[in-house]
Protein backbone atom coordinates (compact mmCIF):
# COMPACT_ATOMS: atom_id res chain seq x y z
CA UNK A 1 0.00 0.00 0.00
CA UNK A 2 1.07 3.41 -0.57
CA UNK A 3 0.46 4.83 2.59
CA UNK A 4 -0.44 3.53 6.29
CA UNK A 5 -3.64 1.09 6.63
CA UNK A 6 -6.46 3.94 8.14
CA UNK A 7 -9.57 2.17 9.76
CA UNK A 8 -13.02 2.96 11.20
CA UNK A 9 -14.72 0.98 14.17
CA UNK A 10 -18.41 0.89 14.86
CA UNK A 11 -19.06 -0.34 18.10
CA UNK A 12 -21.02 0.77 20.86
CA UNK A 13 -19.64 -0.19 24.06
CA UNK A 14 -16.06 1.70 24.18
CA UNK A 15 -14.32 -1.12 26.40
CA UNK A 16 -14.50 -3.61 23.58
CA UNK A 17 -13.65 -0.17 21.37
CA UNK A 18 -10.41 0.39 23.38
CA UNK A 19 -9.56 -3.07 22.98
CA UNK A 20 -10.17 -4.12 19.81
CA UNK A 21 -8.09 -0.65 18.70
CA UNK A 22 -5.09 -1.79 21.10
CA UNK A 23 -4.84 -5.31 19.20
CA UNK A 24 -5.04 -3.57 15.91
CA UNK A 25 -2.29 -0.82 16.75
CA UNK A 26 -0.26 -3.89 18.50
CA UNK A 27 -0.34 -5.96 14.95
CA UNK A 28 -0.32 -3.48 12.44
CA UNK A 29 1.81 -0.44 14.66
CA UNK A 30 1.07 2.06 11.43
CA UNK A 31 -2.35 1.71 11.15
CA UNK A 32 -4.67 4.85 11.92
CA UNK A 33 -8.15 3.90 13.70
CA UNK A 34 -9.42 7.55 12.20
CA UNK A 35 -13.02 7.51 13.75
CA UNK A 36 -14.93 5.34 16.24
CA UNK A 37 -18.47 5.50 15.61
CA UNK A 38 -20.98 4.11 18.60
CA UNK A 39 -24.13 3.48 17.14
CA UNK A 40 -26.33 3.60 13.92
CA UNK A 41 -27.56 7.58 13.95
CA UNK A 42 -23.62 8.75 14.26
CA UNK A 43 -22.39 6.18 11.65
CA UNK A 44 -25.27 7.82 8.99
CA UNK A 45 -24.21 11.30 9.39
CA UNK A 46 -20.17 10.96 9.87
CA UNK A 47 -19.76 8.58 6.31
CA UNK A 48 -22.47 11.24 4.60
CA UNK A 49 -20.58 14.19 5.93
CA UNK A 50 -16.61 12.83 6.16
CA UNK A 51 -14.10 13.35 3.47
CA UNK A 52 -11.56 11.01 5.26
CA UNK A 53 -10.20 8.45 3.45
CA UNK A 54 -9.87 4.89 5.17
CA UNK A 55 -9.26 1.39 3.68
CA UNK A 56 -12.00 -0.72 5.63
CA UNK A 57 -14.27 -1.14 8.56
CA UNK A 58 -14.73 -2.93 11.61
CA UNK A 59 -18.05 -3.30 13.07
CA UNK A 60 -20.04 -4.84 15.84
CA UNK A 61 -23.76 -5.99 14.12
CA UNK A 62 -26.49 -5.41 17.09
CA UNK A 63 -25.87 -2.05 18.24
CA UNK A 64 -27.59 0.25 20.78
CA UNK A 65 -29.90 1.69 17.85
CA UNK A 66 -30.39 -1.70 15.45
CA UNK A 67 -28.51 -3.62 13.25
CA UNK A 68 -25.43 -2.24 11.58
CA UNK A 69 -26.65 -3.67 8.45
CA UNK A 70 -28.84 -0.46 8.01
CA UNK A 71 -25.81 1.71 7.80
CA UNK A 72 -24.62 -0.21 4.92
CA UNK A 73 -27.83 -0.60 2.79
CA UNK A 74 -28.17 3.49 3.32
CA UNK A 75 -25.59 4.05 2.28
CA UNK A 76 -23.34 2.54 -0.47
CA UNK A 77 -19.95 2.40 1.00
CA UNK A 78 -17.55 0.42 -1.53
CA UNK A 79 -14.78 -0.47 1.37
CA UNK A 80 -14.45 -3.78 2.98
CA UNK A 81 -16.34 -4.58 6.26
CA UNK A 82 -15.00 -6.96 8.96
CA UNK A 83 -17.80 -7.73 11.41
CA UNK A 84 -17.07 -8.66 15.07
CA UNK A 85 -20.25 -9.69 16.71
CA UNK A 86 -21.21 -12.10 19.82
CA UNK A 87 -23.54 -13.61 17.47
CA UNK A 88 -23.16 -16.17 14.94
CA UNK A 89 -26.45 -16.05 13.12
CA UNK A 90 -26.18 -13.05 10.87
CA UNK A 91 -23.06 -14.63 8.83
CA UNK A 92 -25.30 -14.43 5.59
CA UNK A 93 -26.20 -10.98 5.99
CA UNK A 94 -22.78 -9.97 6.93
CA UNK A 95 -21.11 -11.30 3.19
CA UNK A 96 -24.16 -9.71 1.90
CA UNK A 97 -23.29 -6.22 3.38
CA UNK A 98 -19.20 -5.77 1.90
CA UNK A 99 -18.23 -8.40 5.08
CA UNK A 100 -14.83 -10.29 4.25
CA UNK A 101 -14.65 -11.46 7.26
CA UNK A 102 -16.83 -12.37 10.77
CA UNK A 103 -15.16 -12.50 14.30
CA UNK A 104 -17.10 -13.91 17.22
CA UNK A 105 -16.64 -12.13 20.60
CA UNK A 106 -14.89 -12.82 22.73
CA UNK A 107 -12.00 -11.91 20.02
CA UNK A 108 -8.18 -12.63 20.85
CA UNK A 109 -5.10 -11.01 19.06
CA UNK A 110 -4.98 -14.10 17.01
CA UNK A 111 -8.17 -13.82 15.58
CA UNK A 112 -7.64 -9.94 14.35
CA UNK A 113 -4.55 -11.35 12.87
CA UNK A 114 -5.77 -13.22 10.79
CA UNK A 115 -8.61 -10.66 10.03
CA UNK A 116 -6.21 -8.43 8.91
CA UNK A 117 -4.01 -11.01 6.81
CA UNK A 118 -7.15 -11.83 4.95
CA UNK A 119 -7.83 -7.97 4.23
CA UNK A 120 -4.61 -7.80 3.09
CA UNK A 121 -4.58 -10.50 0.57
CA UNK A 122 -7.35 -9.76 -1.21
CA UNK A 123 -7.30 -5.86 -1.21
CA UNK A 124 -3.76 -4.71 -1.05
CA UNK A 125 -0.74 -5.61 -3.90
CA UNK A 126 1.37 -8.29 -4.82
CA UNK A 127 -1.52 -11.23 -5.49
CA UNK A 128 -3.38 -11.14 -8.79
CA UNK A 129 -7.01 -10.15 -8.92
CA UNK A 130 -8.23 -13.61 -10.62
CA UNK A 131 -6.47 -15.39 -7.67
CA UNK A 132 -8.06 -13.38 -5.17
CA UNK A 133 -11.59 -13.33 -6.26
CA UNK A 134 -11.04 -16.96 -6.67
CA UNK A 135 -9.59 -17.80 -2.93
CA UNK A 136 -12.64 -15.69 -1.71
CA UNK A 137 -14.94 -17.62 -3.70
CA UNK A 138 -14.20 -21.05 -2.42
CA UNK A 139 -14.09 -19.54 1.05
CA UNK A 140 -17.65 -18.56 0.53
CA UNK A 141 -18.90 -21.58 -0.91
CA UNK A 142 -16.74 -23.39 2.26
CA UNK A 143 -19.76 -25.48 4.27
CA UNK A 144 -20.85 -23.88 7.47
CA UNK A 145 -19.50 -25.00 11.17
CA UNK A 146 -21.51 -27.77 12.13
CA UNK A 147 -21.88 -27.43 16.47
CA UNK A 148 -21.89 -30.73 18.23
CA UNK A 149 -25.32 -31.89 19.42
CA UNK A 150 -24.54 -34.88 21.77
CA UNK A 151 -22.51 -36.68 23.55
CA UNK A 152 -21.28 -40.33 24.14
CA UNK A 153 -20.93 -40.77 27.69
CA UNK A 154 -19.14 -43.57 29.78
CA UNK A 155 -21.05 -44.61 32.88
CA UNK A 156 -21.45 -47.74 34.73
CA UNK A 157 -19.50 -49.78 32.12
CA UNK A 158 -22.40 -48.18 29.49
CA UNK A 159 -22.24 -45.57 26.80
CA UNK A 160 -24.80 -43.20 26.83
CA UNK A 161 -25.57 -40.47 23.99
CA UNK A 162 -26.28 -37.43 25.29
CA UNK A 163 -27.52 -34.28 23.80
CA UNK A 164 -25.91 -31.41 24.23
CA UNK A 165 -29.12 -28.95 24.31
CA UNK A 166 -29.73 -31.19 27.58
CA UNK A 167 -26.26 -30.08 29.15
CA UNK A 168 -27.38 -27.12 31.44
CA UNK A 169 -23.53 -26.33 32.54
CA UNK A 170 -20.28 -27.74 32.32
CA UNK A 171 -18.23 -27.74 35.43
CA UNK A 172 -14.57 -28.11 35.62
CA UNK A 173 -13.19 -29.61 39.10
CA UNK A 174 -9.83 -30.75 39.40
CA UNK A 175 -8.79 -31.20 35.48
CA UNK A 176 -12.24 -32.90 35.34
CA UNK A 177 -14.71 -31.44 33.45
CA UNK A 178 -18.91 -32.20 34.28
CA UNK A 179 -22.00 -32.21 32.54
CA UNK A 180 -24.70 -31.39 34.23
CA UNK A 181 -28.13 -32.38 32.86
CA UNK A 182 -31.65 -30.53 33.59
CA UNK A 183 -32.39 -33.26 36.33
CA UNK A 184 -29.49 -32.61 38.17
CA UNK A 185 -27.24 -35.80 36.85
CA UNK A 186 -23.51 -34.80 36.74
CA UNK A 187 -21.38 -37.20 34.04
CA UNK A 188 -17.41 -36.62 33.00
CA UNK A 189 -16.91 -35.24 29.87
CA UNK A 190 -13.92 -36.10 27.93
CA UNK A 191 -13.02 -32.53 26.37
CA UNK A 192 -11.46 -29.40 28.05
CA UNK A 193 -13.82 -26.33 28.44
CA UNK A 194 -11.23 -24.86 25.56
CA UNK A 195 -12.21 -27.96 23.48
CA UNK A 196 -15.52 -27.18 24.28
CA UNK A 197 -16.03 -23.91 23.35
CA UNK A 198 -15.01 -24.76 20.39
CA UNK A 199 -17.54 -27.31 19.59
CA UNK A 200 -20.66 -25.67 21.26
CA UNK A 201 -22.59 -23.45 19.36
CA UNK A 202 -21.77 -20.37 21.05
CA UNK A 203 -25.55 -18.98 20.16
CA UNK A 204 -26.55 -21.41 23.35
CA UNK A 205 -23.82 -21.57 25.49
CA UNK A 206 -21.55 -19.05 27.17
CA UNK A 207 -17.97 -19.90 28.88
CA UNK A 208 -18.97 -17.63 32.35
CA UNK A 209 -15.40 -18.13 33.63
CA UNK A 210 -12.54 -20.42 33.94
CA UNK A 211 -14.76 -23.17 35.30
CA UNK A 212 -18.38 -22.65 33.73
CA UNK A 213 -19.62 -23.12 30.59
CA UNK A 214 -23.11 -22.12 30.55
CA UNK A 215 -26.62 -22.93 28.46
CA UNK A 216 -29.05 -19.68 28.01
CA UNK A 217 -32.36 -22.10 28.28
CA UNK A 218 -30.80 -23.13 31.89
CA UNK A 219 -29.90 -19.40 33.16
CA UNK A 220 -33.02 -18.44 36.00
CA UNK A 221 -31.82 -15.03 37.06
CA UNK A 222 -28.79 -12.56 37.43
CA UNK A 223 -27.88 -10.70 40.17
CA UNK A 224 -25.50 -7.84 40.21
CA UNK A 225 -22.49 -8.70 41.77
CA UNK A 226 -19.06 -6.68 43.41
CA UNK A 227 -17.21 -4.73 41.30
CA UNK A 228 -19.82 -4.41 38.30
CA UNK A 229 -19.34 -8.71 37.72
CA UNK A 230 -22.80 -10.49 37.28
CA UNK A 231 -23.80 -13.71 39.91
CA UNK A 232 -25.83 -15.91 37.39
CA UNK A 233 -28.31 -18.57 39.16
CA UNK A 234 -28.76 -21.47 36.64
CA UNK A 235 -31.66 -25.10 36.75
CA UNK A 236 -30.19 -26.99 38.39
CA UNK A 237 -28.59 -25.07 40.95
CA UNK A 238 -24.71 -25.45 41.20
CA UNK A 239 -22.67 -25.73 44.19
CA UNK A 240 -20.54 -23.03 43.30
CA UNK A 241 -21.26 -19.38 42.99
CA UNK A 242 -21.33 -19.00 39.06
CA UNK A 243 -19.57 -15.18 38.72
CA UNK A 244 -19.19 -13.68 35.17
CA UNK A 245 -16.39 -10.95 35.29
CA UNK A 246 -16.62 -7.13 34.79
CA UNK A 247 -14.84 -7.50 31.57
CA UNK A 248 -17.30 -10.27 29.95
CA UNK A 249 -20.56 -8.93 31.72
CA UNK A 250 -22.14 -7.02 28.82
CA UNK A 251 -21.34 -9.29 26.32
CA UNK A 252 -22.95 -12.00 28.49
CA UNK A 253 -25.70 -9.60 29.04
CA UNK A 254 -25.94 -9.17 24.92
CA UNK A 255 -25.50 -12.86 24.90
CA UNK A 256 -28.84 -13.70 26.74
CA UNK A 257 -30.87 -10.51 24.85
CA UNK A 258 -30.88 -12.83 21.81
Amino acid sequence: MTRDLSIVLIEDEPAIARNLEYIIREIRPAARIIKVLPNIKESLRWFSASEEVYDLIFSDIRLSDGLSFEIFRKIPLKKPVIFVTAYNDYAIDAFRNNGIDYVLKPFDKEEIHRSLTKYEFFFTSGTEKESRIGALLRQLQSPVKIYKKSFLIHYCGRLIPLEAAKIHWFYTAHEIVYACTVQGQQYIIEFTLEQLEQQLDPGIFFRANRQFILNRNAVETVDYFFNGRLLVTMHPSSDEKIIVSKAKAMLFRKWLDQ
